[in-house]
């Protein structure tokens, strides 16, 4: 019964320490969309800001054209913060403003432009390449965190 009991506080203070672990590298925080976008220049080159579940969320600036592609396993959500953008679509192109957001269907295939500099959010699954199965100098392979 002794060691029993020995064993119930083990779990015990193990179950704590745990909590205690994720509330730590888990904490609840804001997210200022202006300062992420200050840290960085390059365009077409996407940073992750954030997660929820298996999606991030991550920002880019764009201007000029990016190259025609698709994600066959994904949906994927274009929110524009700051300018605007044209997505071009096989079937015409749609004009999306600040404040304004696109979701394009899996296996649609797309083509973001922008005549000026665009800052916009994009939210997609980890591990979704920028350029689908595309691969030329605007494929982002490795995933930067700011």
């Amino acid at each position: 019964m002794f060691k029993l009991l020995i064993h119930i506080n083990h779990m015990f203070c193990f179950a704590i320490l745990v909590k205690k672990f994720y509330n730590i590298f888990m904490e609840i925080k804001k997210i200022n969309l202006k300062n992420k976008l200050s840290k960085f220049n390059d365009l077409w080159s996407p940073k992750i800001i954030s997660m929820m579940n298996d999606y991030q969320f991550k920002l880019a600036k764009i201007k000029g054209n990016f190259i025609w592609h698709d994600h066959k396993s994904t949906d994927e959500t274009f929110i524009v913060i700051k300018g605007e953008m044209i997505m071009k679509l096989e079937n015409g192109d749609i004009l999306v403003k600040e404040g304004e957001m696109i979701v394009i269907p899996k296996g649609t295939k797309h083509k973001p432009t922008a005549m000026e500099e665009c800052h916009i959010l994009v939210v997609e699954p980890k591990g979704i390449i920028n350029t689908g199965d595309e691969v030329n100098k605007l494929t982002i392979n490795n995933e930067t965190w700011i």
